[in-house]
């Protein structure tokens, strides 16, 4: 390995690791004043934590900490991801469960606010973000997140939507055991939560593009485009200002990947017209970056 690819590992390292305790500590935040503020139940296996800590100290008098029974919850998903997505991904997401669950037993309790719609809007939206800044180094913050991950990338099974029911399912015991109105104020946090995390997953959203170009340049433009290990669809065409023969280009890439590649495609073309159109949804193959 050469010493620039040494130092390239070596930076990708600190920066996954920064980015990750980054995040761990704002989770943390966020549970001590937002979400225990507001007596909430986020999604997934913080929500289950939070739900018998509730139980233990409403039921039995017992204060339990947050980080043993996050990591005894994490232990069995883990082990699935490291087996199906990744032995990198998956000791840089148990890094962050880990974090997550030491600084949330060690930042102290605090009440920025007691209106429950700003905790839920304000909690739900930091969140997000807290969950964004793992996914833009390629982790995640674990707990359901492992299962989806591996199920939809190597099963090619969809489990979000299992996930939600499972969601429905905590909130249903939460809102029977300790007041409906907590459930429905939890919803709304995820609900905030979700709309934060698909504005900003780098992964999560597609763009088509259409270029045109002249026959001479298209080889060159189709290069720029296959060295994202994406794929184009040529097509001839006239253009009608001039008559001249052109092609149109037709690929759909990462949303990410837009703003580089258009800057590589004018300097193939200085004259190409690319119009860039935010896709929906795509079925078929589409290239994904290894999260590994």
């Amino acid at each position: 390995m050469t010493t620039a690819n040494q130092q390239s590992r070596l930076k990708e390292f600190v920066t996954r690791v920064l980015v990750i305790a980054l995040s761990s500590l704002i989770v943390a935040v966020n549970l001590k004043s937002f979400v225990a503020a507001g007596d909430l139940f986020p999604g997934g296996f913080t929500g289950i934590t939070r739900l018998i800590q509730r139980c233990a100290l409403e039921f039995a008098g017992v204060e339990l900490p947050f980080g043993p029974i996050n990591l005894a919850l994490n232990a069995v998903p883990a082990a699935i991801s490291y087996k199906l997505v990744g032995k990198r991904f998956t000791l840089y997401s148990c890094l962050t469960i880990v974090l997550t669950s030491i600084f949330t037993d060690l930042v102290p309790a605090l009440t920025i606010t007691e209106d429950t719609l700003l905790i839920c809007i304000f909690g739900g939206m930091i969140n997000g973000f807290a969950a964004c800044l793992c996914l833009w180094v390629r982790v995640t913050s674990g707990g359901t997140d492992f299962i989806a991950i591996a199920l939809s990338e190597r099963k090619n099974v969809d489990a979000w939507n299992y996930i939600l029911c499972g969601n429905v399912v905590m909130l249903g015991v939460a809102g029977y055991l300790f007041g409906w109105d907590k459930a429905l104020y939890s919803m709304l946090f995820q609900y905030a939560t979700t709309q934060v995390i698909r504005m900003l997953d780098p992964d999560g959203r597609r763009a088509t593009l259409l270029i045109i170009t002249g026959r001479e340049s298209a080889g060159g433009v189709c290069a720029q485009i296959q060295d994202t290990n994406h794929t184009a669809t040529l097509i001839e065409g006239v253009g009608l200002y001039n008559g001249d023969p052109c092609v149109m280009i037709y690929s759909v890439v990462s949303d990410s990947e837009v703003r580089s590649l258009a800057r590589k495609i004018r300097q193939s073309d200085p004259k190409a017209f690319v119009n860039v159109l935010r896709t929906e949804r795509v079925v078929g193959k589409f290239y994904r970056r290894p999260r590994d």
